[in-house]
């Protein structure tokens, strides 16, 4: 299928890693230019090179910290400065499973702070500086990468999902009659070099090898494995094509069937 994304520029914050990086590499592939930002510069920097390399496309690399929104506002004026427009962004930033993660003893005001700060509130700032853009050309396309822990009680720092489904299907009402879309993906356990240094830190602990831990950590998953965040990058590629023009507002989980609620 020709997702129609050849000629499309489009920004992936938290790029040079992780979902984020699997993510622009198949927009790339697909046909997009795009531009990636992160933090630290030397990581994000060989990020670029590496997929404009396997691609072929142009892929430039933006310091940014989406907590700022100074640097946000300055973030979208370069990319459109570099290539001219923004059709596509992809909010991806934020510390993966979050900074929350204990019982309520552990929960620290500052912690929760930083995590919205980080994921709710910078996916707002990316979305308020890159609208006009998309209004203005009558086309546009917002994917929010949030998580599972928004569907589950146990993460405290799942309220910051739970809060980026709320902006995301009001954005999709707001933005729908200019021709944008705005979706949200939930991925679960995804194979990226964080969770693999994490399964193994687990498996050390246990005294368990890595590939019975992966076996108990996935029991629970339909489909048994850890799912890999290149194919994160296959459903945002898709969610970011014309072809998905008739979906928005949506929350679409992608953890391989790990949840046991049903959804309707």
């Amino acid at each position: 299928m020709d997702l129609e994304l050849g000629g499309k520029v489009a920004l992936v914050t938290g790029g040079s890693k992780g979902i984020g990086k699997a993510v622009a590499l198949e927009l790339a592939r697909e046909g997009a230019d795009v531009a990636i930002c992160a933090r630290t510069q030397d990581v994000l920097e060989e990020a670029a090179r590496e997929l404009a390399q396997e691609t072929g496309r142009r892929i430039v690399p933006l310091v940014t910290d989406v907590r700022r929104a100074d640097r946000v506002d300055a973030l979208i004026e370069a990319t459109v400065a570099a290539f001219g427009r923004i059709d596509i962004l992809v909010n991806n930033a934020g510390q993966p499973g979050g900074l929350v993660t204990g019982a309520l003893e552990s929960v620290t005001d500052e912690a929760m702070l930083e995590d919205l700060n980080t994921k709710f509130m910078g996916f707002l700032r990316c979305a308020r500086a890159a609208a006009p853009h998309m209004k203005r050309q009558g086309w546009g396309r917002i994917i929010n990468i949030a998580g599972g822990s928004g569907r589950q009680s146990g993460v405290y720092s799942g309220v910051r999902n739970i809060a980026i489904v709320h902006l995301s299907k009001s954005l999709s009402d707001e933005l729908g009659p200019s021709g944008i879309t705005v979706n949200v993906i939930h991925p679960g356990m995804t194979r990226t070099p964080y969770v693999s240094e994490m399964v193994a830190k687990r498996a050390k602990e246990q005294g368990s090898s890595v590939e019975e831990m992966e076996r108990r950590m996935v029991q629970n998953s339909a489909i048994r494995r850890i799912v890999d965040a290149s194919e994160i990058g296959y459903l945002v590629a898709f969610l970011a094509s014309p072809k998905s023009g008739c979906i928005t507002g949506e929350v679409i989980g992608a953890s391989g069937g790990s949840s046991r609620a049903v959804f309707t």
